[in-house]
Protein backbone atom coordinates (compact mmCIF):
# COMPACT_ATOMS: atom_id res chain seq x y z
CA UNK A 1 0.00 0.00 0.00
CA UNK A 2 1.28 3.75 -0.87
CA UNK A 3 1.06 6.49 1.35
CA UNK A 4 -0.01 9.75 0.39
CA UNK A 5 2.89 12.01 0.01
CA UNK A 6 1.87 15.04 0.51
CA UNK A 7 -0.61 14.45 3.09
CA UNK A 8 -2.82 12.39 5.83
CA UNK A 9 -6.47 12.40 4.77
CA UNK A 10 -7.93 10.98 8.38
CA UNK A 11 -5.42 13.83 9.71
CA UNK A 12 -8.08 16.63 7.98
CA UNK A 13 -11.07 18.08 8.42
CA UNK A 14 -14.12 17.95 6.43
CA UNK A 15 -13.01 21.22 4.64
CA UNK A 16 -10.06 20.49 4.46
CA UNK A 17 -10.26 16.74 2.72
CA UNK A 18 -12.92 17.94 0.81
CA UNK A 19 -10.78 21.02 -0.70
CA UNK A 20 -7.83 18.95 -0.77
CA UNK A 21 -9.50 15.65 -2.72
CA UNK A 22 -12.49 17.93 -4.62
CA UNK A 23 -11.44 17.82 -8.29
CA UNK A 24 -9.64 14.20 -8.17
CA UNK A 25 -13.28 13.56 -9.84
CA UNK A 26 -13.53 16.61 -12.48
CA UNK A 27 -15.41 19.28 -10.93
CA UNK A 28 -17.07 17.01 -8.50
CA UNK A 29 -16.38 17.63 -4.87
CA UNK A 30 -19.39 15.66 -4.09
CA UNK A 31 -17.29 12.00 -4.53
CA UNK A 32 -14.99 13.77 -1.81
CA UNK A 33 -17.62 14.85 0.28
CA UNK A 34 -19.40 11.14 0.48
CA UNK A 35 -16.31 9.53 1.07
CA UNK A 36 -15.74 11.78 4.10
CA UNK A 37 -18.98 11.57 5.59
CA UNK A 38 -19.36 7.92 5.19
CA UNK A 39 -15.73 7.64 7.55
CA UNK A 40 -12.41 7.62 7.36
CA UNK A 41 -10.18 4.73 8.69
CA UNK A 42 -6.45 4.70 8.67
CA UNK A 43 -6.61 2.54 5.45
CA UNK A 44 -7.55 5.74 3.88
CA UNK A 45 -4.00 7.45 4.04
CA UNK A 46 -3.09 5.04 1.81
CA UNK A 47 -4.19 5.86 -1.91
CA UNK A 48 -5.58 2.42 -2.58
CA UNK A 49 -7.98 2.27 -0.01
CA UNK A 50 -8.77 6.07 -0.83
CA UNK A 51 -9.54 5.45 -4.43
CA UNK A 52 -11.24 2.34 -4.18
CA UNK A 53 -13.74 4.28 -1.70
CA UNK A 54 -14.30 7.08 -4.27
CA UNK A 55 -14.43 4.26 -7.26
CA UNK A 56 -17.23 2.89 -5.21
CA UNK A 57 -18.99 6.83 -4.44
CA UNK A 58 -18.69 6.70 -8.01
CA UNK A 59 -20.02 3.24 -9.41
CA UNK A 60 -22.61 3.23 -6.52
CA UNK A 61 -23.90 6.82 -7.32
CA UNK A 62 -26.95 7.09 -9.48
CA UNK A 63 -27.00 7.15 -13.15
CA UNK A 64 -27.57 11.04 -13.44
CA UNK A 65 -24.93 11.86 -11.06
CA UNK A 66 -22.60 9.79 -13.32
CA UNK A 67 -23.73 11.31 -16.26
CA UNK A 68 -23.00 14.93 -14.55
CA UNK A 69 -19.11 13.72 -13.54
CA UNK A 70 -18.64 12.48 -17.36
CA UNK A 71 -19.85 15.49 -18.44
CA UNK A 72 -17.94 17.71 -16.25
CA UNK A 73 -14.75 16.53 -18.45
CA UNK A 74 -13.54 18.77 -21.10
CA UNK A 75 -13.24 17.20 -24.81
CA UNK A 76 -9.70 16.04 -25.07
CA UNK A 77 -7.80 18.76 -27.63
CA UNK A 78 -11.08 20.88 -27.28
CA UNK A 79 -11.94 24.17 -26.81
CA UNK A 80 -11.45 24.61 -23.51
CA UNK A 81 -7.38 23.31 -24.08
CA UNK A 82 -7.41 25.74 -26.45
CA UNK A 83 -8.33 28.76 -24.25
CA UNK A 84 -6.56 27.71 -21.50
CA UNK A 85 -9.50 26.74 -18.97
CA UNK A 86 -8.96 23.37 -18.35
CA UNK A 87 -7.88 22.09 -14.41
CA UNK A 88 -4.33 22.21 -14.19
CA UNK A 89 -4.86 18.45 -13.41
CA UNK A 90 -6.32 18.43 -17.14
CA UNK A 91 -3.91 20.38 -18.62
CA UNK A 92 -0.90 18.35 -17.48
CA UNK A 93 -2.38 15.00 -18.04
CA UNK A 94 -2.98 16.55 -21.83
CA UNK A 95 0.63 17.79 -22.37
CA UNK A 96 1.90 14.60 -21.06
CA UNK A 97 0.10 12.74 -23.76
CA UNK A 98 1.54 15.29 -26.31
CA UNK A 99 -2.16 16.58 -27.30
CA UNK A 100 -0.74 20.04 -27.06
CA UNK A 101 1.31 19.45 -29.88
CA UNK A 102 -1.12 18.06 -31.83
CA UNK A 103 -0.53 19.52 -35.82
CA UNK A 104 -3.77 21.20 -37.67
CA UNK A 105 -4.58 17.69 -39.12
CA UNK A 106 -4.51 15.71 -35.78
CA UNK A 107 -6.28 19.05 -34.15
CA UNK A 108 -9.29 18.41 -36.97
CA UNK A 109 -9.46 14.69 -36.17
CA UNK A 110 -9.46 15.25 -32.92
CA UNK A 111 -12.53 17.74 -32.84
CA UNK A 112 -14.33 15.12 -35.78
CA UNK A 113 -13.42 12.39 -33.32
CA UNK A 114 -14.89 14.58 -30.51
CA UNK A 115 -18.50 15.39 -32.48
CA UNK A 116 -18.95 12.19 -33.42
CA UNK A 117 -18.46 10.92 -30.12
CA UNK A 118 -20.80 13.14 -28.58
CA UNK A 119 -23.02 13.08 -31.67
CA UNK A 120 -23.35 9.12 -30.90
CA UNK A 121 -23.03 8.83 -26.69
CA UNK A 122 -24.27 12.12 -25.71
CA UNK A 123 -21.18 12.34 -23.46
CA UNK A 124 -17.80 13.53 -23.95
CA UNK A 125 -15.31 10.37 -24.78
CA UNK A 126 -12.99 9.83 -21.74
CA UNK A 127 -9.72 8.30 -21.67
CA UNK A 128 -6.88 8.04 -19.09
CA UNK A 129 -4.20 9.39 -21.09
CA UNK A 130 -1.02 8.83 -18.79
CA UNK A 131 1.25 6.99 -19.76
CA UNK A 132 -0.42 6.91 -23.89
CA UNK A 133 0.29 9.50 -26.75
CA UNK A 134 -2.07 11.12 -29.39
CA UNK A 135 -1.66 8.42 -31.83
CA UNK A 136 -2.72 6.11 -29.07
CA UNK A 137 -5.86 8.03 -28.17
CA UNK A 138 -6.72 8.73 -31.99
CA UNK A 139 -6.80 5.10 -31.91
CA UNK A 140 -8.78 4.44 -28.55
CA UNK A 141 -11.57 6.94 -30.63
CA UNK A 142 -11.65 5.14 -33.82
CA UNK A 143 -12.28 1.78 -31.61
CA UNK A 144 -14.51 3.13 -29.26
CA UNK A 145 -16.81 4.69 -31.49
CA UNK A 146 -17.91 1.34 -32.79
CA UNK A 147 -19.12 0.60 -29.32
CA UNK A 148 -23.03 0.63 -27.86
CA UNK A 149 -24.18 3.20 -25.46
CA UNK A 150 -24.04 1.13 -22.18
CA UNK A 151 -20.92 -0.24 -22.98
CA UNK A 152 -19.35 3.32 -23.61
CA UNK A 153 -20.95 4.58 -20.46
CA UNK A 154 -18.93 1.59 -18.76
CA UNK A 155 -16.01 2.23 -20.48
CA UNK A 156 -16.53 6.25 -19.78
CA UNK A 157 -16.81 5.19 -15.60
CA UNK A 158 -13.63 2.69 -15.45
CA UNK A 159 -11.21 5.58 -17.38
CA UNK A 160 -13.07 8.15 -14.63
CA UNK A 161 -11.59 5.98 -12.22
CA UNK A 162 -8.20 5.29 -13.58
CA UNK A 163 -7.86 9.30 -13.97
CA UNK A 164 -8.68 9.40 -10.55
CA UNK A 165 -6.25 6.88 -9.44
CA UNK A 166 -3.64 9.18 -11.26
CA UNK A 167 -4.47 12.03 -9.69
CA UNK A 168 -4.22 10.71 -6.12
CA UNK A 169 -0.68 8.85 -7.01
CA UNK A 170 0.39 12.47 -7.82
CA UNK A 171 -0.56 14.28 -4.03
Amino acid sequence: MTQFKSCTPTTMVRDEFVSSFADIYEHSPWVAESVFDAGLDADDNHIESLHLKMSMTLLNASEQKQLDLINAHPDLAGRAAVNGELTAASTAEQAGAGIDQCSEEEFAKFTTYNNSYKNRFNFPFIMAVKGANRYQILESFEMRLGNDSETEFATALNEINKIALFRLRDM
